[in-house]
């Protein structure tokens, strides 16, 4: 079974989007998306939190 990250990856290869073209369109550092997305930063508060939430590795909280 695949993981989360590994399903946000494959879901972005799906599209054709680049880590960097999507952290761009969204408003996000590509250096914090490069971070969450390799699991160095587990998304717990900030702009990784957020980062996590628009991936849908992690429900949105209020």
């Amino acid at each position: 079974m695949a993981t989360k990250l590994e399903q946000a990856k494959a879901k972005l290869r799906a599209e054709g989007t680049t880590i960097k073209a999507w952290a761009k369109a969204k408003g996000f550092s590509i250096h914090s998306v490069r971070a969450v997305i390799a699991g160095h930063n587990k998304g717990h508060y900030g702009e990784a939190h957020r980062i996590a939430v628009a991936l849908g590795l992690k429900e949105a909280t209020e």
